[in-house]
């Protein structure tokens, strides 16, 4: 029986390069895709597939965020997050969120490969250039080196904001995205840049850049 696989990446040459990589491969069949963490959270609720693949850094809701809530919408549905970012931090807070499997974007095709078979088959998958920093981060650190991330002051819903304001949305356009009044959002802002201490959009972007939540550009 083929392997279900979900994509979700914003670059189309991405999406296309992995679904020609999979289902190559003769047992994983790619489902569907999608280019936002929103589109990616409510397709994957209606397919409920085997396996996502899911890129960290995604408009309106990063991959880790659409993890969380896709835990929700399709319990079974197994993870593998797509990353630039090899820091424990980063690590650790994809697999606090749910995800099955932690994958470098410059990991080879047999690679990618191998991590979907793997957590199919109920195993976490870590890539291999960063297996051991994590370990050693664990060892040197223990449970606090779960705990790092400033991004953990934050709720779901003020990280959601967070990541909308930093791409430039308005309050109203936010409130729309979200189903909530503007009012509501400038309160969320102005509670996430206290927790913060971060005092400016500039400051907010600079943050989020910082912990993987936008691209560097």
């Amino acid at each position: 029986m083929s392997i279900a696989v979900f994509l979700a990446d914003d670059h189309a040459v991405v999406r296309d390069g992995l679904r020609f990589l999979l289902e190559a491969q003769g047992d994983i069949d790619v489902v569907g895709d999608a280019s936002d963490g929103r589109e990616t959270v409510r397709r994957v609720g209606e397919l409920c597939p085997d396996v996502v693949i899911m890129d960290v850094v995604m408009p309106e809701l990063n991959g880790i965020e659409a993890t969380k809530q896709i835990t929700e919408v399709c319990p079974s549905a197994r993870v593998i997050i797509l990353s630039m970012h090899s820091t424990s931090e980063h690590i650790f807070r994809a697999f606090r969120g749910g995800a099955w499997g932690y994958l470098l974007k410059e990991s080879a095709g047999s690679e990618v490969v191998r991590a979907v078979h793997a957590v199919q088959g109920g195993r976490r998958y870590l890539s291999d250039k960063i297996a051991d920093t994590v370990l050693d981060d664990y060892m040197r650190w223990g449970e606090a080196a779960e705990t790092k991330s400033p991004l953990d002051r934050l709720s779901p819903r003020e990280r959601e904001i967070l990541q909308l304001v930093v791409e430039g949305h308005s309050s109203a356009r936010i409130a729309y995205i979200l189903s909530v009044s503007p009012k509501t959002v400038d309160t969320y802002r102005s509670r996430l840049m206290q927790k913060l201490g971060i005092n400016d959009v500039p400051g907010l972007v600079k943050f989020a850049i910082q912990h993987g939540l936008t691209p560097l550009k």
